[in-house]
């Protein structure tokens, strides 16, 4: 998966389904998307949270190589998060080592990212083990970057993998190609994550925020309550 801003929870259904996760740190950025904002809820409704970044005459970069702005993105984001949360159950068991990453100096989008992902992987109690694509194939980057199914298959293979558990939405790129992962003897599954509802403030229920919104609210309770998308069976093998 992508190293994103302050992931949703279907992120972490992920994470803690398999044995490794891997960060797509050395894939193509994509400007406004996931990697660099996500949703809150405030008292006004939803409100996307966005790091700047240095992308001008930059186009093509990874996502390894996205350098952020540091203008003052983190104080106001520390102080909407706290403005919309204060109030909530949580908040003060795990907003002290969030904002301290935040408000750390990371020059580098992913490194943001996949700290504080990091940091709400173990508030959410997840054991999963962790790597970076661009440690386990840097020899063969070059060749397999331009070609995502190439460079998923050579993931597995490094690891050894027998199964790769994709997210839905990248079935349709996947669909294509689905016997380059069965020539290698290994099985293709899609996470099928049906969203939870769980105590929210603010008025009626919203889905698909940034999880910082279940774990401020839920506490404890937020890895149970993510495990309840798959109360059906949660993987659809394809191959």
């Amino acid at each position: 998966m992508q190293p994103t801003y302050l992931p949703w929870i279907g992120y972490f259904g992920l994470m803690q389904s398999v044995d490794i996760f891997v960060f797509l740190d050395s894939v193509q950025f994509s400007k406004q998307s996931w990697q660099q904002r996500n949703r809150i809820k405030t008292s006004n409704g939803t409100m996307w949270l966005t790091v700047p970044v240095l992308s001008k005459g930059k186009s093509g970069q990874l996502i390894s190589e996205v350098a952020v702005d540091l203008r003052g993105f983190q104080r106001k984001h520390r102080c909407s998060i706290e403005q919309s949360y204060k109030q909530a159950r949580y908040f003060n068991m795990y907003a002290p080592a969030l904002f301290g990453i935040l408000e750390q100096t990371h020059t580098h989008l992913s490194r943001l990212n996949m700290e504080l992902i990091l940091c709400l992987k173990n508030a959410l109690g997840i054991q999963t083990k962790t790597m970076l694509a661009s440690e386990i194939l840097s020899e063969i980057l070059a060749e397999t970057a331009s070609n995502k199914v190439d460079y998923l298959v050579g993931i597995c293979n490094a690891l050894q993998a027998t199964e790769y558990y994709s997210p839905v939405g990248s079935k349709e790129y996947l669909s294509g190609s689905l016997h380059k992962f069965s020539e290698v003897g290994i099985s293709v599954h899609y996470n099928e994550f049906l969203h939870p509802i769980y105590s929210q403030k603010f008025g009626e229920f919203v889905s698909h925020l940034a999880a910082i919104d279940l774990l401020f609210n839920e506490g404890p309770k937020s890895l149970g309550i993510i495990k309840r998308g798959y109360e059906t069976p949660p993987f659809t093998k394809t191959i």
